[in-house]
């Protein structure tokens, strides 16, 4: 082959991922919004009776006890790999896919897709991992409860959001997801079946261990048991949201609002949008009854022919004043859904466009498991090199610095903003100072012509996103010690991957 050969090939290449990259949007609609409509129908009509027959419970332990099998059949076979579970790479929502897998026994969990029980006097429910958070919110608002933080997008689960981190507008007030938890049951590496729960005071050496289980697992992906079930914290709610919009003119000025709205405790929900380095909105939101007296209108943002949220936003923050609006309590929590944050524009461009939404945007979003089952390996080299996925989770006072990191290194925008507050309590991510500290999410995805590795924020990375970090820069970030204590008194060493080598670029493609 000659010298020339490569660069011929490497320009032919390139324009491949070009014709690919800019048509994909053929495939998207003629295949996968109808695909993504079947999946989502079938699943919906499948739900409903298992509700309606209440099945579920009687289920579950059918399930545990197969995953309890498996497991234990793992121990006699003398161990010779470590255990993962089998859910496909495709089906998960990050943008990777896990090689990890290929050489490991893999546990079938799928099946662990159901709502179990209420509460209503403990204000509590129940779910299997794979439950999502448009089940829960469909299942949940119509009896008048919610949980205190759904995470935006449909199609998010309650095991992702305990195993990895879920964070969302009402976190100001809440935390993280896993601080909604109220105990997790789990099938551990011998096959046992514990339920981990936080306890005031334990006066067991069994309760001891428990509650340390309980702070381990969240952000641990896995490598400590096999989470089959979760408890959750509801609480009452009402039909809308009382949304306010403060457009900010420099970042100085939308940090200050953001801290402002984040520390006022009659507000539900607080977040901001960055559109560019200065130009931005803080959004809060309040539990409503609905409008009174024409004190604002009903934007039903949900509906198939509405504009994608954050160009709502965009068009409210152009006219520089305070903006009010009622929105349904469910299109809020998924406002996010339908353009799947902004991300949809790189693969439908025309998307937003009134005609497409009339006509087809009832179909919209395509679920990113079949984005990524169907996106073909060059088009993901493309994507490796140009998109930038990546949630920070820094202390408020750190904002502006962290938006000039961001802005400097990938300068994408839209920049989602998302407070929460971080107590100091044991676990992986972990601040010492014995108080609560108002954390802000700083979310930033789509495609960038610059570099996008950032290691010096000073904060937290969500460990779904692309991970450049060197193991020891990993370790520099979370806190170990009850992991690997945790590692070592549950035998986890042998039986599941240490939680960097899921996550780091090298496991995934």
């Amino acid at each position: 082959m000659s010298a020339k050969e490569p660069s011929a090939l490497n320009a032919f290449e390139r324009q491949v991922e070009w014709i690919m990259f800019r048509f994909r949007w053929i495939f998207v609609i003629l295949f996968l919004l109808p695909a993504s409509l079947i999946f989502d129908s079938y699943h919906f009509v499948r739900n409903y009776f298992i509700y309606k027959l209440q099945s579920a419970p009687r289920a579950h332990g059918r399930k545990v006890a197969r995953i309890k099998r498996q497991v234990r059949e793992w121990n006699e076979s003398g161990k010779k790999t470590k255990m993962c579970t089998a859910r496909s790479g495709w089906s998960t929502m990050s943008f990777r896919f896990p090689l990890y897998k290929k050489n490991m026994t893999q546990i079938n969990t799928d099946q662990l897709v159901d709502i179990l029980e209420i509460d209503e006097k403990a204000l509590t429910v129940r779910v299997e991992p794979m439950v999502t958070m448009g089940q829960i919110t469909r299942f949940l608002l119509p009896l008048g409860y919610t949980l205190p933080i759904v995470p935006e997008l449909d199609d998010l689960t309650v095991g992702g959001m305990i195993n990895g981190c879920g964070v969302e507008a009402s976190g100001r007030k809440y935390g993280m997801f896993q601080h909604i938890c109220v105990a997790y049951e789990l099938v551990m590496a011998d096959g046992s079946l514990v339920t981990a729960k936080k306890f005031k005071n334990p006066s067991t050496q069994e309760e001891t261990d428990m509650h340390t289980l309980f702070f381990g697992i969240p952000w641990s992906h896995g490598t400590l048991g096999f989470l089959v079930s979760a408890t959750l914290r509801i609480i009452p709610c009402r039909p809308f949201v009382k949304l306010t919009y403060y457009p900010t003119k420099t970042l100085e000025e939308m940090e200050a609002t953001l801290r402002e709205e984040a520390e006022n405790r009659e507000n539900e929900f607080v977040e901001g949008l960055l559109f560019s380095k200065d130009r931005g909105v803080v959004m809060r939101g309040r539990f409503s009854d609905g409008p009174i007296d024409n004190t604002g209108k009903i934007n039903s943002i949900g509906r198939w022919y509405k504009k994608w949220f954050y160009t709502h936003v965009e068009d409210l923050t152009k006219t520089g004043k305070v903006h009010t609006e009622f929105i349904p309590l469910r299109e809020y929590y998924h406002r996010h859904s339908k353009s799947i944050f902004w991300e949809l524009k790189e693969i439908v461009p025309f998307g937003n466009n009134v005609v497409f939404r009339w006509l087809l945007g009832w179909m919209c979003p395509p679920k990113i498991s079949l984005l990524k089952l169907t996106t073909p390996p060059t088009l993901r080299k493309l994507y490796d090199r140009k998109h930038v996925l990546q949630d920070m989770l820094v202390p408020l006072d750190r904002l502006n610095e962290t938006i000039n990191v961001f802005h400097k290194e990938v300068e994408v925008y839209p920049i989602w903003l998302c407070p929460f507050n971080q107590p100091s309590c044991p676990g992986m991510v972990r601040q010492r100072s014995g108080k609560s500290i108002m954390y802000v999410d700083v979310g930033v995805y789509g495609i960038t012509e610059k570099k996008k590795i950032m290691t010096h924020t000073k904060g937290f990375q969500m460990m779904y996103a692309d991970t450049y970090m060197t193991r020891s820069e990993f370790w520099e970030m979370f806190d170990s010690s009850i992991y690997d204590w945790l590692r070592t008194k549950y035998q986890c060493t042998q039986a599941f991957p240490d939680v960097y080598d899921k996550v780091c670029k090298a496991a995934r493609y």
